[in-house]
């Protein structure tokens, strides 16, 4: 399940760009912080954790291999199963993609593990968002191209069926949405249609909830999210009792250098641009860099009487 230290990363990469895409539509931040922690957030949320480029976590950003079943069984969209890819034309290259995506993404992600030692088996959905590979037949470059990789490309995908959600519901011409009538148009996103008979349990069912219920709890959570800003350059102290190891890279796979005791000083030069909670630090006072250390063991030099000193390093 995505958390709020998750959607506060996802914010910090990508305000941004969302923001820039939303003029013209009812839709707010949140909104699609909501579809993406629905769609891929249980991928992406592990790998933000295993210093990973972010282009590379996009890249792997990727999902659903389940197949045909039989009638009303499994996948009933093109394509159905590898042999019905193939057989489309680039089909074959497109299998080749959409394999390896699978085996890529299942280094990381366990549940996929087991569809990935099968030949057989690829990736149906694509990017943050999950756009279907049943539009590979009316839009084979986009897939071959590999664009979903790029956020930008696949946020346009995801708002250009938001904006056929709206339109199935009637809400065109609306300038704003409340948060159930967002989940209601999430729910035309992930099915093509809305009952109003049945409200919010609608779409995928995951064992608990369904697709409309996930996306309205995920609104809310996102609202209640601000991103991390890390820390502001300057003077600071350890306050670890244990003393606070000093890295080469931003995060705790990179090799310990040394042990900063308690109550060493040193100068935040810069926070870590994928991952606020460590900083690069100057330990002489010389303008040259020394390393990163976890910044929830550092107070500003005048005030750092407020210890954490039983705060563990994150491992």
């Amino acid at each position: 399940m995505v958390t709020a230290d998750d959607i506060s990363w996802f914010k910090r990469q990508f305000r941004h760009p969302i923001q820039a895409a939303l003029p013209g539509t009812p839709f707010d931040v949140d909104m699609i912080v909501a579809i993406a922690c629905q769609e891929t957030g249980y991928i992406w949320s592990v790998l933000r954790k295993k210093d990973l480029p972010l282009d590379r976590v996009l890249a792997l950003c990727v999902g659903d291999t389940i197949d045909f079943r039989g009638p009303g069984k499994g996948r009933q969209a093109f394509p159905r199963n590898k042999e019905a890819l193939v057989a489309a034309p680039n089909g074959e290259a497109m299998f080749d993609i959409a394999r390896q995506a699978l085996v890529d993404m299942a280094a990381f992600i366990p549940g996929y593990k087991d569809a990935a030692a099968n030949p057989k088996k690829f990736c149906h959905g694509f990017g943050v968002f999950q756009r279907d590979l049943q539009f590979f037949k009316d839009d084979s470059d986009y897939f071959l191209q590999r664009r979903y990789e790029i956020f930008p490309d696949t946020l346009a995908q995801c708002l250009g069926e938001l904006r056929r959600g709206l339109k199935k519901l009637g809400f065109e011409a609306r300038t704003s949405l409340t948060d159930e009538d967002f989940a209601k148009v999430a729910i035309a996103y992930n099915t093509g249609g809305y009952n109003p008979v049945k409200g919010l349990k609608q779409g995928f069912f995951d064992g608990e909830k369904f697709y409309g219920e996930r996306i309205f709890d995920y609104v809310t959570l996102s609202r209640s999210v601000e991103p991390s800003h890390g820390l502001a350059t300057g003077r600071y102290v350890v306050i670890a009792r244990g003393g606070l190891k000093l890295r080469g890279g931003p995060g705790t796979s990179f090799e310990s250098e040394k042990t900063l005791p308690a109550g060493t000083e040193l100068t935040v030069v810069e926070t870590d641009s994928h991952d606020p909670t460590w900083v690069r630090v100057d330990l002489e006072g010389d303008g040259l860099l020394d390393g990163y250390v976890f910044a929830s063991f550092l107070a500003p030099a005048e005030q750092h009487a407020g210890a954490r000193e039983d705060v563990p390093e994150p491992s």
